[in-house]
């Protein structure tokens, strides 16, 4: 298998859409619809545009080297692989229900909070459990990036997924939530049987220690009597504890609980924590500084996270400061190019908000049919979020027009349900998704192998979708 296919991929994704520039003209909708005319991109224009990917999205960089920096650290206290070896040994001839209960927490956890990145920060972990219990790489991709993909699908009440369509539709999060949770649940059951169908798993084939993902075994020490070698194994329960939290803690902080829910609580903890005066000295807010309650958490309040995980296994298991150092060097240099992907694709994106040619295309399109026709609408829905890597650029780059060439706000809920599902599952291939494109980075699988193997889900999925949403038209 080639290197590096994946960062070809997005290269050549990056240059095509450089090359739109010099094909369509730029529009604009304010009042009205306008074309600019042709602004075409050269190389050095691309260059140019790095100061405001990193300005705007180094931050997504950042967290996929540390993510890479942790699992190099997990890799020193030995407790890692033990405790992925207790938990194949624990689910042998049970894996396929690890994997639906993996698949339908993933998926979970998009739709209701909207982790699709955060939850790159455990793909490495379920992918070295995945190939232990036998499977391939594209069954470990399937599980992890399809499940993100089936979330976002299946999206409910993850605001910052949301937020642009509710500003233009003005539609609310429970709006439709009946069929949102019925395109959530049967995505997860098409992901279980295509995985499960399709996933490659050779029984009585030993699994090589040598596979990069699989961190070494780690020797007892001095184990030449079995007391002390007893005496000398590395304690798993403490690094499952840390995890366990860090889970928690990440899940309590996504979750939009005021703007979704109404729930002020934790809003109301933080003020009371940061505004705290001894002596009226504010200790803990500036201890802390500029700190986000739960439910407004981002990547940035993960990388701190992990930070502060790394240096308390450090003490918990007793790491010296250069091997933490040498395992979190080893790890991020395993994630460059994962982290240069996220660029690559955030400049992607960039280029077509910067060249806004998105707009010709869908003018053309939504042309072709009078008012709101699911079809047309769909197609719309899947070149933006090709386009565009994030559900935000991708839903702002197309409903201010459609919104003014579909007046009639009784289709609106569904429309909503229509942008967001077809995202989702858009970045089951799309070489601008980012869960995906990491994935294939880190895992170095070929973009090609994997269109190979997921096609006939890609198929299922807009099947479903497409009957659902006919039947949303039928019924409202």
């Amino acid at each position: 298998m080639k290197k590096h296919n994946t960062l070809k991929v997005v290269i050549i994704t990056l240059l095509l859409f450089a090359l739109l520039t010099w094909i369509l003209p730029c529009a604009t909708y304010q009042t009205e619809y306008t074309e600019l005319g042709r602004y075409q991109v050269g190389l050095f224009d691309i260059l140019s545009y790095q100061s405001t990917v990193l300005g705007y999205f180094g931050y997504v960089a950042l967290f996929v080297l540390v993510v890479g920096g942790f699992y190099g650290v997990l890799y020193k206290t030995g407790a890692y692989r033990r405790m992925l070896d207790s938990l194949v040994k624990k689910f042998k001839g049970k894996e396929v229900i690890c994997l639906v209960v993996i698949m339908a927490l993933f998926a979970f956890l998009t739709s209701f909070a909207g982790l699709q990145l955060a939850l790159l920060m455990l793909f490495p972990f379920v992918i070295s459990l995945v190939l232990m219990m036998g499977y391939n790489k594209s069954t470990a991709i399937a599980v992890t990036a399809g499940s993100v993909a089936v979330g976002l699908m299946g999206t409910t009440f993850s605001y910052n997924t949301t937020q642009v369509l509710q500003q233009y539709l003005s539609v609310e999060l429970t709006d439709l939530i009946w069929a949102k949770i019925v395109l959530l649940l049967l995505g997860v059951v098409l992901l279980a049987l295509f995985t499960l169908k399709f996933g490659k798993k050779a029984s009585t084939k030993k699994v090589d220690d040598k596979e990069e993902f699989i961190p070494e075994e780690v020797k007892s020490v001095k184990a030449k009597d079995k007391d002390k070698d007893k005496k000398h194994k590395v304690k798993v329960w403490p690094l499952v504890l840390i995890l366990d939290l860090m889970l928690i803690v990440t899940i309590l902080g996504f979750i939009p609980w005021n703007v979704a829910f109404g729930i002020t609580l934790f809003d109301d903890i933080t003020t009371a924590i940061t505004e705290f005066e001894l002596f009226g000295f504010p200790i803990f807010g500036k201890i802390l500084g500029a700190i986000s309650a739960f439910g407004y958490w981002t990547l940035v309040e993960l990388v701190t996270l992990m930070l502060l995980a790394i240096i308390i296994l450090k003490f918990v298991y007793k790491i010296k400061w250069d091997d933490v150092f040498d395992g979190f060097g080893k790890g991020v240099k395993k994630a460059l190019v994962p982290a240069l992907v996220a660029l690559l694709i955030y400049t992607c994106l960039v280029l077509t908000t910067y060249n806004p040619y998105q707009l010709v295309i869908y003018n053309f399109i939504l042309g072709l049919t009078k008012g709101f026709n699911i079809f047309t609408t769909g197609l719309v829905v899947v070149i933006s979020s090709i386009f565009n890597g994030d559900p935000l650029y991708a839903f702002y780059s197309v409903l201010p027009y459609f919104v003014s060439v579909v007046t009639d706000t009784n289709n609106y809920q569904l429309i909503a349900v229509i942008f967001q599902s077809l995202y989702g599952i858009v970045t089951l291939v799309a070489p601008t998704s980012i869960p995906l494109m990491a994935t294939l980075a880190y895992t170095n699988t070929s973009y090609k192998d994997w269109f190979k193997y997921i096609w006939k889900l890609l198929v299922a999925l807009l099947v479903l979708a497409f009957i659902v949403f006919t039947v949303l038209l039928l019924i409202i």
